[in-house]
């Protein structure tokens, strides 16, 4: 099989640096074939923080991952995330200019690029304008207008930008690296979405959060097309953070509590149950009780999900998530998330599983993994379909064809 079909996605995340390297097949699909991943140092919040650190992490993960797939990697596409992440819908309306009214190419391309003639703020640039819906005349929910009768088009765009010279950062970050070079960025939430939702799952109306170490990205889906997108600037290090400050102990310590002993459904059996710090130092206690770690946990994780449900209530499409709620990022692995998630929203809860590539191992298919995975198959849809190789019998089956053809012609 052809190595021209490579695509490489990349995820500078505030815990790890991951890239995942997929293949596309001739029929179309997508095949994870290799990964790469280190903990991410010189990173903040999602957000290059120390260049020469990044890349050192950048550098390693990549290697790690042409090792594992076997193959040189010479470009990838890049996920982007940060708290000056920002979106908006807009819609651009035309007079239809096609012959007796039937709306044509030429008019949905105008519609289009009307709807994207967008200012931003100066110090921004657009990551994505995605086309949601068309309206013919005023008619709604209009997929696919070629051809129609109409006096008038317009569409609708979900317009997704942030910080100019914060996105060139990390840009520079990869480019330090040669021969690396970056075919294009992608939001890390559009990304995440990518990978866990199906096509029924996008019509029915889906709320994806991808819950990282510095920040949690959302994206709400509602009949096929993005209808609102976001980021708040809180993550899985504020829960470790606040353990650590809740109960005095060093934050390495906090961590550990959280990945081992933590949860957020608390019930009476963790009441006096304590948990030894035997040989670690701290302030005050060596002993804490669960039920007090995990109150802590509670009480970030649910007001993180509020965040979110704030932005879900300002887009007013709450009532539209037939699919419910998808939980990714490493955050997911968190116990009882899923049912709080479900309690927060009013909407049945799941952790997200990347099921639209193939190449998939127990290992890879795990909530963590959701945004570069998403990243990759972003770059596979850039790519678009592989030429359909001809092969011996179709030549023959043509050859035929072509000779009726001519003896039809005299």
């Amino acid at each position: 099989m052809s190595r021209s079909r490579i695509v490489v996605g990349l995820e500078i995340g505030t815990s790890k640096i991951c890239a995942v390297v997929g293949e596309q097949r001739d029929d179309g699909a997508l095949a994870i074939i290799g990964i790469g991943e280190c903990p991410a140092r010189g990173v903040r919040k999602a957000e290059v923080v120390d260049l020469e650190t990044a890349v050192q992490c950048v550098h390693q993960s990549v290697a790690a991952a042409e090792n594992s797939a076997g193959v040189e990697i010479r470009s990838v596409y890049a996920g982007v995330s940060g708290s000056h992440i920002r979106s908006f819908n807009n819609r651009g309306i035309v007079p239809v200019q096609g012959e007796g009214g039937e709306i044509g190419e030429a008019d949905v391309e105008s519609a289009v690029r009307n709807a994207r003639a967008i200012n931003v703020p100066p110090e921004n640039a657009i990551l994505h304008s995605l086309c949601q819906h068309y309206y013919v005349d005023g008619q709604e929910g209009v997929v696919n207008p070629l051809g129609m009768l109409g006096a008038r088009l317009a569409a609708d765009v979900h317009v997704i930008h942030g910080g100019r010279n914060r996105t060139q950062n990390l840009i520079k970050c990869i480019r330090s690296i040669p021969p690396l070079e970056v075919n294009e960025v992608v939001f890390n939430g559009f990304a995440a979405a990518l990978a866990v939702l199906g096509d029924e799952q996008r019509q029915q109306g889906a709320l994806v959060i991808d819950m990282g170490g510095g920040t949690t990205d959302f994206v709400i889906y509602v009949g096929g097309a993005i209808k609102h997108s976001g980021v708040i600037a809180v993550g899985g290090d504020h829960i470790s953070n606040d353990i650590s400050l809740g109960l005095k102990i060093p934050c390495s310590r906090a961590e550990r509590l959280k990945v081992e002993h933590g949860t957020v459904a608390l019930d009476e059996t963790m009441k006096g149950k304590v948990l030894s710090l035997s040989g670690e130092i701290s302030i005050g206690s060596n002993v804490i009780f669960k039920d007090h770690l995990c109150q802590i946990m509670e009480l970030r994780v649910e007001e993180t999900l509020e965040l979110v449900k704030r932005e879900l209530d300002k887009s007013g499409v709450g009532e539209l998530l037939g699919a419910g709620v998808f939980l990714v990022g490493g955050c997911a692995h968190v116990r009882g998330i899923k049912d709080l998630a479900a309690d927060v929203f009013g909407l049945q809860a799941q952790i997200g599983s990347s099921q639209t590539v193939m190449g998939l191992t127990a290992t890879l298919d795990r909530p963590e993994y959701a945004a570069p995975i998403g990243i990759t198959r972003f770059g596979a849809i850039q790519m678009g379909p592989p030429k359909k190789r001809e092969t011996a019998s179709n030549l023959i089956s043509r050859t035929i064809y072509g000779l009726i053809s001519k003896m039809r012609m005299f």
